[in-house]
């Protein structure tokens, strides 16, 4: 569900109301290897992943990329991304909940175009940054 966000709601340090997530399961690591195509048994293989020297397997860091995409399009709306990268911090486990929230770093006008340039990030309940992220906006 898409927020509403009006250019004067949008100055610069306004946030959104933070989205929580979980806790994860194995089977939302499965799914997402399903709808994705990666397979690597590190994700959903408990053997395997021990075998690797990690203590279980975990998940896919596209997963909570995708989670906190859909957390800022909700916001800002999906066809006005410009801009979105992120960048993995820690590995997400199952049993992790996740928190995304998301802050206005910069309001500008550009190209007869006004744009909000926003910080993103998800953490895990234990505190610790699973992922780092930003994106660019257009504001209608």
């Amino acid at each position: 569900m898409t927020t509403t966000t009006s250019w004067d709601q949008l100055t610069e340090g306004a946030t959104r109301e933070p989205l929580t997530v979980g806790p994860l399961t194995r089977t939302d690591f499965v799914r997402y290897q399903g709808a994705s195509g990666d397979f690597n048994p590190i994700h959903h293989d408990e053997e395997f992943a021990r075998s690797a020297g990690f203590p279980t397997v975990f998940s896919v860091g596209m997963l909570q990329a995708g989670i906190l995409g859909t957390f800022a399009t909700d916001w800002l709306g999906a066809e006005n991304v410009r801009k979105f990268g992120v960048q993995f911090r820690e590995q997400v486990w199952p049993g992790d909940v996740l928190t995304c929230e998301g802050t206005v770093a910069r309001r500008y006008e550009e190209d007869g175009e006004r744009k909000v340039d926003v910080d993103l990030v998800v953490t895990r309940q234990t505190g610790g940054v699973a992922i780092k992220g930003y994106a660019t906006f257009v504001v209608p």
